[in-house]
């Protein structure tokens, strides 16, 4: 029977969450197989203790046990810290070197960020973990191993493979048994305990009475979202330690050092990134007007459609279709339709009469216009159109209907619509 209670007296684990205890419980039935353990979770969720739980509940607990920041070393010195060096294999190599796995034989070496590991070395330690050998840097002599490895990393790994930045098998190797350790944010009930824990040791350290949160300050405290974690938590408790002289924290105290700080969490704002980028301003702006130019042919396609397949009255047919083609004729663009037999007509008062064409579905409008420096709107062109059949029957409204084909009461409505005097 595992007793938590035990285990986090001695490795100083603070909380009673259910993730954590459920973390802790899985950490050490674990321990005694050779299994790889893979330890995942955010930033500053104190992923490094947990290792070190693995180690000393397995039977390599009088082993070794290295603890590795893969994102701490080089590039260029990964492959000798972690699998060693001969004699003049590099600049600078004046000795042979053991590194971390032939040091650790028998133990247990802790990867900590190994999502940070270059793609070389990380084919070197998918060898170890299938074949427990490696080859030192700039030998050609097989060693064997015989070393515990336990990984963490805060990368969304299955991403990052995605990406071909990590190798997809050797992330099957590592996570032969998955660890999650949740973050803070997941801990409510542990925020306050990690918070005095940090504040009586601060006291401590700099001999001063330890810090006091009022009602306020506890409810903020338990709803900040705690991005950086505990570490967060921590760096917070010792500036307040140091920097405050009155000892009991007020929310309002508590305020200013939490940054943007928000009582009710805003809605986030998702910014979709468009995967084509663009290496000048002209692309960006071409680009624009060809996606306005696809927008105006698609508009037309749409009106000429509906007047084809009815879904309008008779009236609205028609005077979508003449606007249509004195939005053409006005443009000086040639618009050329097959035309069928039967062709429907309506007189129009002070022009001759303006055929209705019917459109087959086979027969398809190609745009083949050129791009010209003028707006391609079809509310600018009938309101242009509206002021032009004004302007000839001074003011007239009836006699603009009918030089339009639409009724007195649309007139009236697109000349409220669009604010013509």
């Amino acid at each position: 029977m595992i007793d938590t209670q035990d285990i986090k007296q001695r490795f100083g684990i603070i909380g009673n969450a259910s993730g954590l205890n459920r973390a802790i419980e899985v950490a050490v039935q674990v321990a005694p197989t050779d299994l790889s353990v893979l330890i995942t979770g955010e930033s500053g969720v104190g992923k490094e203790i947990f290792p070190q739980v693995i180690h000393q509940f397995s039977t390599r607990k009088h082993g070794k046990y290295i603890a590795v920041n893969c994102g701490a070393i080089p590039e260029g010195t990964i492959d000798s810290e972690l699998f060693g060096h001969t004699k003049g294999s590099f600049t600078g190599a004046l000795s042979d070197r053991k590194g971390y796995f032939e040091v650790a034989d028998g133990g247990t070496i802790f990867l900590d960020e190994v999502g940070e590991l270059p793609l070389s070395t990380q084919v070197r330690l998918l060898r170890v973990l299938e074949a427990g050998e490696f080859i030192r840097v700039g030998s050609s002599e097989v060693i064997k191993t015989n070393v515990r490895v336990v990984a963490a990393t805060n990368l969304d790994i299955p991403k990052a493979i995605s990406e071909g930045k990590f190798r997809e098998d050797l992330f099957y190797r590592l996570n032969t048994i998955p660890l999650p350790i949740p973050p803070l944010r997941d801990r409510k009930e542990d925020i306050l305990l990690l918070f005095r824990k940090f504040a009586s040791d601060f006291a401590e350290r700099y001999r001063m009475p330890s810090l006091r949160l009022d009602d306020e300050a506890k409810q903020i405290l338990t709803s900040f979202p705690w991005p950086g974690n505990i570490r967060q938590l921590k760096n917070i408790t010792e500036q307040i330690s140091i920097i405050e002289q009155e000892r009991n924290v007020s929310g309002m105290t508590l305020r200013g050092y939490l940054p943007h700080f928000h009582e009710h969490p805003l809605p986030a704002i998702y910014n979709k990134t468009n995967e084509r980028t663009f290496s000048s301003e002209r692309e960006i702006l071409y680009q624009v007007l060809f996606d306005m130019k696809k927008d105006v042919t698609d508009l037309k396609k749409l009106v000429l459609d509906l007047m084809e397949n009815g879904e309008q009255s008779t009236k609205i047919q028609n005077d979508n279709a003449r606007i249509i083609r004195k939005l053409y004729q006005e443009g000086e663009v040639e618009f050329e339709v097959p035309v069928e037999k039967n062709i429907k007509t309506q007189p129009i008062v002070g022009t001759p009469i303006a055929p209705v064409v019917t459109i087959p579905h086979h027969n398809i409008i190609q745009d083949t216009e050129e791009f010209v420096e003028e707006s391609l709107s079809l509310e600018e062109k009938e309101k242009e159109l509206i002021v032009k059949a004004l302007n000839k029957y001074n003011g007239k409204r009836k006699l603009a209907a009918g030089e339009l084909g639409i009724s007195e009461r649309t007139l009236y409505r697109k000349i409220k619509e669009y604010d013509i005097d």
